[in-house]
């Protein structure tokens, strides 16, 4: 089985790429899929990627298999989603390694408190804790994590 393809996401892929974060981010069970959410979550995409998100999907043959958001400038990993069905198949490592390769030096991210899989899953990876903040919008506390590029490497 080979990897989906990692690419730049385009615009008329917008409201899929909705559909596979709401998804994921309901196969947390941290939430309930609906009709708002994922209204929600197309203004935010479009919202996000004016404001410089660099979005990403994972291409499996034309099915939207990821999605992938980073800001470049602050060296953030805003999002990465694996669909449900692809989940458990090292398509979420795959994205890290592409956001490696993006941001070579150093990443930041923010993780659910409550979704432990996901913040025990970045520790793995060789992210180190740095902090927890409620995020007023969501009443949801992150988890703050930072990666560095290991010295002489």
């Amino acid at each position: 089985m080979t990897l989906p393809t990692i690419r730049a996401a385009r615009p008329d892929e917008y409201d899929e790429i909705a559909r596979v974060w709401m998804e994921s981010w309901v196969s947390t069970q941290l939430s309930r899929s609906s009709d708002g959410l994922l209204s929600d979550l197309r203004a935010r995409l479009r919202r996000e990627i004016d404001g410089g998100w660099s979005l990403f999907v994972a291409d499996d043959h034309g099915t939207i298999a990821g999605m992938l958001a980073l800001h470049l400038p602050t060296c953030l990993l805003d999002q990465l989603m694996v669909a449900p069905v692809y989940q458990g198949r090292s398509l979420g490592r795959e994205c890290l390694a592409f956001t490696r390769q993006q941001l070579p030096d150093e990443i930041w991210l923010k993780c659910v408190r409550e979704n432990e899989k996901a913040w025990r899953w970045y520790e793995r990876e060789g992210f180190a804790f740095e902090k927890e903040e409620l995020n007023p919008q969501t009443g949801f506390t992150m988890k703050h994590y930072r990666w560095r590029r290991a010295q002489g490497a």
